[in-house]
């Protein structure tokens, strides 16, 4: 435990008063030196602080071992001859970890023969170790010309102890290094670099898109015929009919042969109805019209009505759009190929003539 931080009761007195009357005590007796002192003391007393009556100051730090945070108090007594105001600072140093927590509390005494104070400071430490507690000193005034007449030093050896909240194994403290005046990010060269990057990897995408669009546009076309037949094939390797799904099966099939026919006759697209696709193709000499009706109109009853239909009735549908696929193909191969006969013979009729 360390020492209680309680100074003695100091008396200052000047040099023609309570120190002459102390010495004539000594050379006289006991009892004339004390009647002598006496004397110069009323003298003071009545001066004032001007004329260097006796002031005692006390001062005591309650308690003396505190821990981080926790608050303290430091008691400050002060008395002077009356008629003296006593100005106490208004609080302690902050540089030395310790700051007040509520404004200075003064209280005077009910003795009316001399002027008593007693401030209390009610402050806090937050670094842990000895703490200096420094007040500034105690200005005395005289009341009745105001002038400032003596200070007095409140202590300059205060301290108190504060320990640590930590568990006893952890209470080192490793203090983190100072932190730079500025702080700046990463260097420009840095951000550079990511950017490049960025626009690196953006421009290999963009050059496998491209590169993939010109594979796609080099590739040879494919005659409708055949891209019938491929999506066809690519239909019965599911197996629809074989899982139970034959109303699905015949209605891709369908599918599949009305876009066939929307390659070959524009005006019949896929979007139409069966009536509506029917009249579109009505009087055209390479649709059999006929076979297409019939099939549309049944497995228009199997999507739209629901209607059961049966594996073999389901495969013959699929059979039967090929079959369309392959006529309507070679009428139209024909009528190329009378075209291309009609125009030989124009050719041969004009240079004959």
């Amino acid at each position: 435990m360390r020492p209680a931080m309680l100074t003695g009761v100091l008396v200052l007195a000047t040099a023609s008063g309570w120190a002459q009357g102390g010495g004539q005590g000594t050379a006289q007796g006991g009892g004339q030196g004390t009647a002598q002192g006496s004397r110069a003391g009323g003298r003071q007393e009545a001066g004032g602080v001007a004329a260097g009556g006796p002031i005692s100051r006390g001062v005591i730090v309650l308690p003396e071992t505190v821990t981080v945070g926790d608050p303290f108090r430091v008691v400050v007594r002060v008395r002077a001859p009356r008629g003296t105001t006593i100005a106490f600072p208004l609080g302690p140093d902050s540089g030395t970890g310790v700051e007040a927590l509520d404004p200075v509390d003064v209280v005077p005494s009910s003795d009316t023969t001399v002027t008593e104070h007693t401030a209390t400071y009610r402050l806090a430490a937050w670094d842990v170790g000895a703490r200096s507690i420094r007040i500034p000193d105690i200005v005395l005034r005289d009341s009745t010309t105001g002038a400032d007449g003596r200070r007095v030093e409140v202590g300059r050896r205060l301290s108190v102890f504060v320990t640590s909240v930590l568990p006893a194994d952890s209470a080192e403290r490793v203090p983190k290094p100072a932190r730079a005046l500025f702080e700046f990010g990463p260097p420009w060269w840095w951000w550079a670099l990511v950017a490049a990057l960025a626009f690196g990897v953006v421009g290999t995408l963009w050059w496998l898109w491209r590169r993939r669009r010109r594979a796609a546009a080099v590739r040879p076309s494919q005659s409708p015929r055949e891209q019938a037949e491929e999506e066809f094939g690519r239909i019965e390797a599911l197996e629809l009919v074989a899982s139970g799904e034959r109303g699905q099966h015949a209605a891709l099939m369908i599918d599949v042969l009305r876009t066939y026919l929307a390659r070959i006759v524009p005006a019949a697209l896929p979007s139409l109805t069966t009536t509506e696709l029917l009249g579109r193709l009505r009087g055209d000499a390479r649709v059999p019209a006929a076979r297409l009706a019939r099939l549309l109109h049944d497995v228009d009853l199997v999507k739209f009505a629901g209607a059961p239909i049966e594996a073999e009735r389901a495969t013959e549908a699929g059979t039967e759009s090929r079959a369309i696929v392959a006529a309507v193909d070679a009428a139209v191969e024909a009528a190329l190929v009378r075209a291309r006969e009609q125009a030989l013979r124009r050719t041969d009729t004009r240079e004959a003539a």
